[in-house]
């Protein structure tokens, strides 16, 4: 049953079995333990024989086979599930659709463009952008000059500078560019946006001045409360994306609906996608985990050991469950994939941007020089000034969170917010 186990937490939206499914598999411990007297001999029995050991064999070698039997079919049991629901839940989203339009051509968004891109040849994908070199190369030779150029896009995405082209016609949009630069950036295209277009929400952080996430940014921008809105998060490298290793990912929706048809839009063999309608926990753990991974990078530039990354980053996780749930978010949500899953993938692996900052912050590189060397947009940097402002707001202690706030506004060193972190008084832990 452990593999069973196993396949349940890999695959999070997969519901737990029902008891009937399980009725028929009765896994029975083996005679040889039922009883403390037949499990083990007296002491004073020096003369067992090899009869007995032979007599013994043969239940363990019984026993093995029933728990082997019993995990073969609980798999078997789970695959015919797995193949009823999907033949359930066919829809005709993909077939129905027509257009897409990506705005933003930076790595994750050309990764999305080629995945949708890729799923249906007749399909049109839009990608707006500022850059009429990139343009240029995706339309000649299908590849993104700047961005990932080691991989070849599919030849159904267009690219434009125009942003009444790129949205003509468009059944879904997905925001692709930097929260900083998001309301000014949707302020200038508003004119060209249709009141129903649903927008899917790519970008991760939180806008510095105004403390909003992109939940709140794309209405207010496009003069529309009523924009349609999806948030797409979770542990994912574009790269990994375009390479069709195995991915999982969450799209959060107030309107269930519109989530079920972004989840057969984007679900692919190697995109799995589950629902959730927590907003407001997957774009908060989106965002701080992005400071999280700058402190983790810090941890690790700084050479401080196994011992201390575990404990910052589980203390970072606290942190970010403290101010989510104050804001309305569901504990379930911050230990799933948007949650969990994203912080483990943005804090250990070297693939993420903002634990490259924290890795050269730790090393004793100056900010400046960090961020004029980097070519893509490392959010956890800006986002962090907005962490000290929503710990007061919300009254939460976020001390590792905070620390980093300081370090890139340089009121802090790495190694003094070492030192004032471990010198914190010794509380009970919640």
């Amino acid at each position: 049953m452990a593999a069973a186990a196993a396949a349940t937490a890999f695959f999070p939206s997969i519901p737990t079995p029902r008891p009937r499914l399980t009725a028929t598999v009765v896994c029975r411990p083996p005679p040889i333990f039922t009883g403390a007297t037949d499990a083990v001999p007296p002491p004073e029995d020096e003369d067992s024989s090899d009869d007995d050991d032979d007599a013994g064999a043969a239940p363990r070698r019984s026993g093995r086979k029933d728990r082997r039997r019993a995990v073969r079919i609980a798999w078997e049991k789970l695959v015919r599930w797995s193949r009823s629901w999907r033949r359930r839940n066919r829809s005709d989203v993909l077939e129905s659709t027509r257009k897409v339009v990506v705005l933003g051509g930076g790595s994750f968004g050309t990764a999305m463009a080629a995945h949708v891109a890729a799923k249906k040849a007749d399909l049109e994908v839009a990608m707006l952008l500022r850059d009429d070199l990139v343009c240029r190369s995706i339309n000649n030779t299908h590849i993104n000059c700047k961005y990932l150029a080691e991989h070849r896009l599919p030849e159904n995405i267009v690219a434009t500078t125009s942003a009444a082209d790129a949205l003509a016609g468009a059944d879904f949009c997905f925001h692709a560019v930097p929260v900083q630069f998001s309301s000014s950036f949707l302020e200038s295209i508003s004119t060209h946006v249709d009141p129903k277009l649903p927008f899917i929400s790519l970008s991760k952080g939180l806008e510095l001045n105004t403390l909003r996430t992109m939940s709140k940014i794309i209405p207010r921008a496009l003069g529309n409360r009523r924009q349609p809105f999806v948030v797409l998060s979770g542990p994912s490298f574009a790269v990994e994306l375009m390479n069709k290793l195995p991915t999982a990912m969450v799209v959060a929706s107030k309107d269930k609906k519109l989530a079920s048809s972004v989840q057969q839009l984007l679900a692919s063999p190697n995109l799995r996608i589950s629902t959730s309608s927590d907003v407001t926990g997957v774009e908060i753990a989106g965002a701080l985990k992005n400071v999280l991974a700058i402190a983790a990078g810090i941890v690790e530039g700084m050479s401080l050991g196994n011992n201390c990354m575990a404990a910052l980053v589980a203390q970072g996780c606290s942190e970010i469950r403290w101010l989510a749930t104050k804001m309305g978010a569901k504990p379930t949500t911050l230990s799933g994939l948007s949650g969990s899953g994203d912080i483990m993938l943005t804090c250990f692996v070297n693939l993420s941007r903002n634990r490259t900052v924290g890795l050269r912050l730790g090393s004793g590189e100056k900010l400046d020089k960090i961020m004029s060397s980097m070519n893509q947009v490392a959010e956890g940097v800006s986002t962090a000034g907005a962490v000290i402002a929503l710990a007061q707001k919300y009254k939460v202690k976020m001390p590792v969170l905070t620390a980093v706030a300081r370090i890139i506004d340089n009121e802090l060193t790495p190694n003094k917010a070492v030192m004032e972190l471990m010198n914190l008084p010794q509380v009970e832990e919640v």
